[in-house]
């Protein structure tokens, strides 16, 4: 009886712990959720929204091409950006953990994350500044000679690319940064005395142990890279749309609230899609 009512008293605990954070939930997630689905199955008449409770948004998003290419310019920049990110993120978490004294590696890291210290927006302005036809980049080529025209960086998918790999490199050094310290040395020291040379340890060995920090760190990379608004619009403008640009146009100009949530509920499909493909190595790093 004494543990059936200490067990008891203890799962009341446990609620009164979890409870704050569902209701947090269900009132900032799953409700608003609710609402923009059922507003995707709407459609507006004049300035009125009426609720047609059919799949209509969704037929025209496939039968809309710029609609579906916002789709596609949105995952070709995140894949882009991803895969830049690993390449150049990896070998400067391996740099700070290996390469670097220990007690030199905080200040390392400090100095790596420094961008998350400064504003989003202010970022991406200076780098509209830095890729414009007058800034650093065209001014320094045209003074040593390289290039008599300014060239065309700014408003362009590059641009937007070169932003968010500012920004992304830092995340995932980070996380593959922690994966890097926490692997036992007599791993690859076992690997080594089995007769593997270095790039067979870092291939069979290193970089399976490290893969779930990198998928953790590009998964990261994915869903706020998807979603961004702020980067594409001010670094790649209006030449190519990506699909959070084009959500923002059917809010603000055309104040169609129906689309908008179907391109949304888009969105959260394509980055449920992503969890589910990179799920297995999540679970790894969890455990």
């Amino acid at each position: 009886m004494a543990s059936a009512t200490l067990e008891t008293r203890e799962n009341r605990r446990a609620w009164g712990f979890v409870t704050p954070a569902l209701l947090w939930t269900v009132a900032f997630f799953v409700i608003p959720f609710i609402v923009m689905a059922a507003i995707s199955l709407a459609t507006r008449k004049g300035r009125e929204l009426v609720m047609a409770w059919n799949l209509d948004n969704y037929i025209a998003f496939f039968e809309k091409a710029h609609l579906l290419k916002g789709l596609f310019v949105s995952l070709e920049i995140t894949f882009t950006v991803t895969l830049i990110s690993v390449v150049l993120a990896y070998p400067l978490a391996w740099i700070i953990a290996e390469r670097i004294p220990q007690k030199w590696q905080r200040m390392a890291l400090i100095m790596a994350i420094l961008p998350f210290w400064t504003s989003y927006v202010v970022r991406s302005y200076s780098w509209l500044l830095v890729l414009a036809k007058n800034g650093v980049i065209n001014n320094t080529l045209m003074h040593i000679g390289l290039i008599a025209e300014p060239l065309e960086l700014a408003s362009t998918r590059s641009a937007t690319v070169i932003g968010f790999v500012h920004f992304f490199v830092m995340l995932l050094t980070l996380t593959i940064y922690a994966n890097l310290v926490q692997m036992p040395p007599n791993y690859r020291r076992a690997a080594a005395d089995l007769g593997a040379n270095g790039f067979q340890v870092f291939w069979h060995v290193v970089l399976p142990l490290t893969l779930p920090g990198i998928m953790v760190g590009a998964f990261l990379t994915f869903v706020l890279c998807i979603g961004d608004y702020i980067t594409p619009q001010i670094l790649g403008g209006n030449n190519e749309l990506a699909l959070p640009q084009i959500i923002m146009l059917q809010l603000g100009r055309r104040a169609d609230f129906p689309m908008a949530a179907t391109l949304s509920i888009i969105l959260m499909v394509v980055v449920t899609l992503a969890y589910i493909a990179c799920a297995r190595w999540l679970k790894m790093e969890r455990t």
